[in-house]
């Protein structure tokens, strides 16, 4: 398996962003150098569990956000996994999804009506 560490950074600086905390702050609270933390966030220095638990701790987010970008404490976690593996597909396989989902929506309807 290989491990994308750009994206993992890239999830840490939206994290980051999202708290409207700078480098230099984050920096300060893990006790680490903004270099670090840069390049943490470019991919360039692979971030360690120990690193990944404090930013998740920091930024009230769960650890597998960093490494898979699904939140899965979040109310809409499922579709955003299931938006991932649906852009994968081609148009084909697209439309059997679609088709699966219409027949499910039909018998949950019908399940309602009795």
């Amino acid at each position: 398996m290989n491990i994308d560490y750009k994206a993992i950074g890239g999830r840490i600086k939206e994290q980051r962003r999202k708290n409207a905390m700078t480098q230099e702050r984050v920096a300060e609270l893990l006790d680490v150098t903004i270099g670090y933390i840069s390049q943490v966030e470019r991919g360039i220095t692979k971030p360690n569990i120990e690193l990944l638990g404090k930013l998740a701790s920091l930024f009230n987010c769960d650890i597998s956000f960093f490494v898979s970008g699904v939140t899965y404490d979040s109310d809409d976690y499922l579709y955003e996994d299931m938006k991932k593996k649906y852009q994968k597909l081609n148009n084909r396989d697209k439309r059997i999804i679609i088709s699966i989902m219409d027949d499910m929506l039909t018998i949950y309807e019908i399940g309602k009506l009795q």
